[in-house]
């Protein structure tokens, strides 16, 4: 499935989990899964582009997509600063540029 760029602009997903390990969890990065996106393939068509998070209280925070993440379509995106908060897993993310 070939995706154009505007196609890409404004797509919504959803914040996974986590990238974690056996015993440590990383919480400035995340597994983003986009319900378009289905192979691997496709998810490196991705990477770079970035993607936004809103709070309930409207706070904004930022990440770019770095990676594919397996071969079902998933991405890994990092956040600067404090990383994003546990209430993020499950709600929304935005493709923004």
């Amino acid at each position: 499935m070939s995706q154009s760029k505007l196609d890409l602009l404004g797509m919504e997903g959803v914040i996974s989990n986590y990238k974690r390990g056996r015993h440590t969890v990383h919480q400035k990065h995340c597994i983003l899964v986009f319900s378009n996106i289905q192979s691997r393939k496709d998810a490196n068509k991705l990477i770079g582009r970035t993607v936004v998070w809103k709070s309930s209280t409207g706070k904004e925070l930022k990440g770019v997509i770095t990676r594919a993440h397996g071969n079902s379509g998933a991405v890994r995106a990092h956040f600067k600063k404090a990383g994003v908060p546990g209430q993020a897993l499950g709600t929304k993310i935005k493709i923004i540029k």
